[in-house]
């Protein structure tokens, strides 16, 4: 005979008993954390759940989460995210501790796991610690033999070419009244002058997507160093790879560095035959001796510039492109300043720039409201850290969100307008020098393609607002264009601005 079930009662009983020993276990968790917390002096947050921490409170935008969270707990927050015990900074005082004053107790990364393909973060000097002769030695190459005024200088007409063909590619749109997909648009342009700069080619048509093997391997890179992974909040699953992140990023990373090492090897030949003069990155990097820089950091150096380079100019431009058609007056104003200071229809040229100072503050609002990695690259602690009388603990991922400082009301007046005329009177700049405005962060590990960012975004966004009038796509109001952001490891616009140039002759 089949057993009787249980009485109504003694099941509700049951209930009981399992709510209490759950209460009972819940509040014996909060009492060790919060022992745990007082003995440490961690700083405030969110009391995290079992096993999954703080992580149901990222959502799908988190530098807008953590933003808001920040309010209720202060501009140092301590947060568990999954095994990971994390630190948010959101004000631009504690940014400068982080940066500046405690710089070498931060210096190092957290690395996310999807970065260990093919050991790149073992040869980049992004993720490489900064107390590592390789990162020193990388670091020297980069600002001397690639970023310096002197190299810039003598690769302008690189940069002057590939605006030339984005304004090109613009104007066959416009003979025949077609949208430019301004972040497309803008992506093949910035991947082709980091191929020019570097091997002196174009990598994918500068005109069309039809050569555009290269370009979707940089696009799906982005893609998937940008996904939340995870491994990286439960480092037990790295074996397992469950998201399959490390092991596409690893097909991808392998592709792309079999091209760029049979471009070494087109250039070995050229150089072994004598045909070769010294005019580009590839070269400057093959007269430095291996025992400084071998093939393997060559190759991923390259890598580097690419993945870091292509989608953070784009989006810039994409960004700004899209706030002066969504503020028609901004606009205006900015085409008046480049009529009167170049003449209309004329591209404009790097020493143009500093006899722009409404384009320089467009620039600026843009970096302002749209930081192209709202968390910077994350830090982490090596030792625990006594930091504004809290302990940060060993092994803590430390965030700068400076997504939050860049929309924070005591800083700056509506910061949630786009208005360049906040920068008209101001010195604050974007070199890392106030950290009001740190969009390439600060200190040692500042981003060393600055540089190169500060010369094209202007000249880029100055030569379309002067050549092109523009009008939204599909006949869409200024005031009703989607602004909403789309979080990976670049903040990239969710639905991609589409727009119209007009031929400077049909105006009206």
């Amino acid at each position: 005979m089949a057993p009787l079930p249980p009485k109504t009662s003694e099941r509700q009983m049951e209930y009981v008993n399992i709510c209490v020993g759950l209460l009972f276990v819940w509040i014996l968790v909060r009492g060790i954390v919060i022992s745990l917390r007082k003995n440490k002096r961690v700083a405030p947050g969110p009391f995290p759940l079992p096993i999954i921490g703080n992580l149901h409170l990222l959502g799908h935008k988190p530098h807008i989460s953590l933003g808001q969270l920040a309010k209720k707990y202060g501009p140092i927050m301590n947060l568990k995210l999954g095994q990971i015990n994390t630190v948010v900074i959101s004000s631009s005082v504690l940014a400068k501790k982080v940066m500046q004053k405690q710089d070498l107790a931060f210096s190092n990364r957290f690395v996310p796991d999807a970065l260990h393909a093919c050991n790149h973060s073992g040869l980049s000097v992004v993720w490489l610690p900064v107390n590592n002769s390789q990162w020193r030695t990388l670091r020297k190459i980069m600002n001397s033999h690639i970023f310096s005024g002197n190299k810039l200088d003598a690769n302008e007409h690189l940069r002057t070419k590939k605006i030339q063909d984005l304004i090109d590619y613009c104007r066959k749109s416009s003979k025949v009244g077609e949208a430019v997909d301004m972040g497309r648009a803008t992506f093949r342009t910035s991947l082709n002058l980091i191929s020019n700069t570097i091997f002196s080619k174009d990598l994918t048509d500068p005109f069309s997507d039809s050569a555009k093997e290269f370009k979707e391997l940089v696009w799906n890179i982005m893609v998937e160093v940008g996904k939340p992974n995870l491994v990286d909040y439960f480092p037990f699953l790295k074996k397992i790879d469950p998201q399959g992140i490390r092991r596409r990023l690893t097909d991808y990373f392998s592709k792309v560095l079999h091209l760029i090492s049979d471009l070494i090897d087109e250039r070995l030949k050229e150089r072994e035959m004598g045909n070769r003069a010294n005019v580009d990155v590839l070269d400057a990097l093959l007269n430095i001796s291996p025992e400084q820089i071998d093939r393997n950091h060559i190759e991923h150096l390259c890598l580097e510039m690419f993945a870091a380079g292509t989608d953070t100019i784009s989006n810039t431009l994409e960004w700004a492109m899209a706030e002066l058609l969504k503020n028609p007056h901004t606009l205006e104003k900015a085409q008046e300043e480049l009529a009167q200071v170049i003449g209309r229809g004329k591209q404009i040229d790097e020493a143009d720039v500093a006899k722009l100072p409404y384009l320089r503050c467009i620039v600026k609002e843009t970096f302002r409201i749209h930081p192209q990695v709202p968390f910077l690259i994350q830090r982490k602690t090596e030792e625990d850290v006594d930091f504004c009388g809290y302990i940060i603990p060993k092994d803590s991922q430390v965030l700068v969100n400076v997504w939050a400082i860049g929309r924070d009301s005591s800083l700056w007046e509506d910061p949630l307008d786009f208005k360049p005329e906040r920068f008209w009177e101001s010195e604050i700049d974007f070199r890392g020098r106030d950290f009001e405005l740190i969009p390439f962060g600060a200190g040692r590990r500042i981003c060393p393609g600055l540089p190169l960012a500060i010369r094209m975004v202007p000249v880029a966004l100055g030569s379309l607002l002067n050549t092109f009038n523009w009008k939204l796509h599909g006949g869409i109001a200024p005031e009703d264009l989607d602004m909403e952001e789309d979080f990976g490891i670049t903040l990239a616009k969710t639905q991609p601005l589409l727009a119209i140039p007009i031929p400077l002759q049909q105006l009206g």
